[in-house]
């Protein structure tokens, strides 16, 4: 796997500030082999353990959507705030430069629903725990963390103890 994304990544220097190479997964996402692929690798290790797969947004989403397909589970959004029309569960995290919300519609998970949080990327872990949050605030169980790229040199990881985390390749 990691053959194939350092093949298919953009690599945009000097993003989203000077001196940070940001890597962008939307060639992948635009490969249909690079897409069955990776979607395949991140829901692997966790086949017949979940129900749902929670994504976050933006491209946790694409990444959810198709592993959703693929295991033939349902799909749930983890929105910035403001973005749902219903009651939902908030949970506000910091970020290096303020603070976010992500939120959760409070009926979009049942009591016991066995969860496979995805997302493109897990760097400081400050919004993969925010979701984790939520979907414990809405008695999901969760079953592990899948993440295409994972930035060791931030500590995601140890933000996210006891959760069993999965990533295609670290960077």
């Amino acid at each position: 796997m990691p053959e194939l994304l350092d093949r298919l990544c953009a690599i945009v220097p000097d993003y989203p500030q000077p001196g940070v190479s940001f890597k962008d997964l939307t060639p992948v996402f635009a490969d249909a082999e690079g897409l069955k692929r990776m979607v395949d690798a991140i829901i692997a290790p966790f086949e017949g353990t979940f129900d749902a797969v929670a994504g976050l947004e933006a491209r946790g989403f694409v990444l959810a959507a198709a592993a959703a397909y693929a295991s033939g589970t349902g799909m749930v959004t983890i929105r910035k705030k403001g973005k749902l029309p219903r009651a939902v569960h908030s949970e506000e995290y910091t970020l290096e430069y303020g603070t976010a919300t992500l939120e959760l519609h409070r009926d979009d998970v049942a009591p016991g629903t066995r969860v496979l949080v995805l997302d493109d990327v897990l760097a400081t872990g400050g919004t993969i725990n925010s979701a984790v949050a939520l979907l414990r605030r809405a008695s999901a169980e969760i079953v592990g963390i899948g993440v295409v790229l994972e930035l060791t040199e931030l500590g995601g990881r140890e933000r996210l103890a006891g959760q069993r985390v999965v990533s295609l390749q670290e960077v």
